[in-house]
């Protein structure tokens, strides 16, 4: 007797993504990943970051397609509609997931446009550029600033000082006290960074983005004195949709949709070309 055959699709990058996180943050007894620790469970995050590209979060990077692909995943430019990536004219935030753990989203940049010098207090962050060259300025504390100032500043430390980098290149990992927990960029050509947070952003939770002027300090190379600024009135974050491949998420994670970056930046949902 012939049984009817069974054909499962293969996962999304994206969906591999999601659990892979959801794996290693949304565990109560994990604990927040630390340096230490990359080379066990929290690598697969990593792994999974490392392996995506623009068109697999719905964005078209401009690049031709290539005659084969390889593998059973269908190349996601052959299937749905894309984000162009000159029609990022501004900053531009595309929002994947957020939960209580975890924040998945796309910075998207015009070139020459700069995200100003900010932090990301007791987060872990891992970032892949996708398509473009950065410039990338980034310091660590050399000691922590006490959390009853009203102001954040201290001397930091120089992690990249004014550091190019271009796709492909490895994922970058930061943590709470390392790796460059503040940094600035600024696009040299049209670019865009994935980024996965964990914990997210939270204003009720003591985790406020906070933006920095910084000011080199001739008699001691390699350090700089960082004191906290008003986010610039000049600076535009937009909002794009997500084009990308369906994410299945845990019962237990419903999204929580992009609420910080609502209360921060301006015109969500305002990308100049994504419905062509």
């Amino acid at each position: 007797m012939a049984f009817p055959t069974c054909t499962v699709a293969p996962l999304s990058k994206v969906q591999r993504l999601y659990d892979a996180c959801d794996m290693v943050f949304s565990s109560a007894m994990a604990g927040m990943p630390m340096p230490a620790t990359l080379g066990g469970s929290a690598g697969c995050s990593i792994s999974s970051v490392h392996g995506m590209a623009a068109a697999d979060v719905g964005i078209d990077d401009g690049e031709k397609q290539p005659a084969s692909m390889g593998g059973d995943e269908p190349s996601p430019k052959k299937s749905v509609r894309l984000l162009p990536s000159h029609g990022f004219t501004r900053i531009t935030y595309v929002h994947i997931h957020q939960s209580d753990d975890f924040s998945i989203g796309v910075f998207c940049f015009p070139a020459g446009a700069t995200l100003p010098l900010h932090d990301h207090p007791e987060m872990v962050v891992l970032s892949k550029l996708l398509y473009g060259s950065v410039r990338v300025r980034s310091y660590d504390w050399v000691t922590a600033p006490p959390c009853s100032s009203s102001r954040k500043c201290g001397l930091a430390r120089v992690v990249a000082a004014d550091e190019v980098r271009r796709a492909p290149c490895e994922t970058s990992v930061l943590f709470p006290r390392g790796g460059g927990n503040m940094h600035a960029f600024t696009a040299v050509t049209p670019c865009a960074i994935l980024d996965v947070i964990t914990p997210p952003y939270s204003e009720e939770h003591g985790r406020p983005s906070t933006y920095f002027n910084d000011v080199p300090i001739a008699s001691l190379p390699g350090f700089a004195f960082l004191e906290e600024v008003e986010m610039p009135e000049d600076l535009s974050v937009v909002g794009a949709p997500y084009l990308g491949p369906r994410i299945t998420v845990d019962m237990d994670d419903d999204d929580e949709g992009d609420y910080y970056y609502d209360e921060h930046y301006d015109d969500h949902d305002d990308y100049d070309d994504y419905d062509q």
